[in-house]
This record gives structure tokens, sequence and C-alpha cells, in this order.
């Protein structure tokens, strides 16, 4: 158990954890965009769920609108409706995974908090997107945007949710070693106890990669060929 110093140093901890994390989600925004008509895809809210994987969702949340108002300030263009729409979409898949992550430590956990946060986000979206962009796009009505719900919306956000999907799938297990390993983070207690099984985690980390290499490559497939995206740096 922790006194209130070590408390107080893991607290610290997780706070620069959190900022580091925030920092590399905003430079995932500068490094790609995947643009399908006027909505992008880009890889903060994979970073931002990692960081909810392992500081807990409080800080998913945090992160969730951090972000989304640093890039409103620096390369916003959409207004108060965009940023609004940035953190609903980011808040809705990186909190839910998070959440259902932190009751139920393990990997079927994290694949059914990644399968609910896919759904959830794609519901808030296509919820929101009714409403909200007739107010910053007037030329498209909420009857505009119904019809394009099958063909843009409804096939945009589910690609993004399981190509956000797939990035944490590959990088939130060499992530979680590193910190631990630098001991910026602690290990768990079922960590510590097993020695014995490391080649079999070293052949089931093989496989999580290979499943998120093969979905990232999918999903990036019909964003381009399916979609009709195009790829651009900011």
């Amino acid at each position: 158990m922790l006194n209130s110093n070590s408390k107080t140093s893991y607290f610290i901890k997780k706070l620069v954890v959190a900022a580091m994390f925030c920092a590399l989600a905003f430079a995932s925004i500068f490094i790609m965009h995947i643009n399908v008509s006027f909505l992008s895809f880009d890889a903060k809210d994979a970073i931002i769920t990692i960081a909810g994987l392992l500081l807990g969702p409080i800080y998913s949340l945090g992160l969730s609108i951090a972000v989304p108002i640093l890039e409103s300030i620096t390369l916003g263009d959409t207004g108060i409706w965009g940023f609004l729409m940035d953190v609903l979409s980011t808040a809705s898949f990186s909190c839910v995974c998070a959440l259902n992550y932190k009751y139920m430590k393990n990997i079927r956990g994290a694949a059914i908090g990644l399968g609910a946060s896919v759904l959830s986000m794609t519901a808030v979206m296509l919820l929101f997107n009714l409403f909200i962009v007739p107010l910053y796009t007037p030329t498209i009505t909420t009857a505009g945007v119904m019809t394009m719900i099958p063909t843009l919306f409804l096939p945009f956000n589910l690609t993004k949710g399981l190509l956000n999907s797939a990035i944490v799938l590959v990088l939130y297990k060499p992530v979680s070693k590193a910190l631990k390993a630098a001991k910026i983070l602690p290990k768990s207690d079922t960590e510590n106890l097993s020695v014995g099984n490391s080649k079999k985690k070293l052949i089931f980390s093989i496989i999580v990669t290979v499943i998120g290499v093969v979905l990232a490559v999918a999903c990036i497939f019909v964003f381009f060929t399916v979609l009709d995206a195009d790829f651009s740096l900011i």
C-alpha cells in the first residue's frame, strides 16, 4: 500500500505522463491527415486512448478537452462547433475504452472496450452531425446530412474508429512496457508475479500486433479506395 509521499510522487508522475501524451497527440495532428470530403482523420484519438488505458478514464476526458483546445487555438478554422465535434469524437472513443478497461484489465476487456468505443463514437457523431453540420455549413441542411449518412458519415466514422483501434493494438503494449521499464509507471501485481510466461506473452503480443497491422491496412484501403480519401500534411 502506498504512503502519502508515494501517492504524491505517483500522482506527479501520472501528470507528467499525461502531459507527454498531450504533446504527442497534438504533434500527431501535424504529421498526418486523411481527408474524406470535409471530414478528416488523425491519430490523436488513438494516442489519447492509450493514455486512458495507462492512466485511467479521467485522463482520457482531460486530454480529450485539452488537445482540441490546443488545436483550435493554433489551427482551428471551424470555430466553436468544430471544437465541440472534436471533443465529442475523441471523448466518446477514448473514455469508453478506458472506462471499460478500468474494470476489466485484460485483453478481453481491452477488446470489448475498443469495440464499444467504435460503436459509441460512431453513434455520437452520427447524432451530432445531424444538428451541428448545418450550423457551420449552412449550405448543408439536416435533410442533406441524413442523405449523407450511409455514403459518408457512417462508413467514415466506422473506419476512423477501427483505424484508431488498430493503432492502439499496435502501440499500447510497447508504450506500456517502456514506461514501466523506466519506472515511470508501476507494474501490476500480475506482471510482478508472472515469471515463466515470457515466451507465451511474446507470441500473444506478436499476434495482437499482426491483427492491428492487418486491420490498419484494411482501414487505409477503405479510406483511399472506397471513400476516395486524400492524404495531407499540415
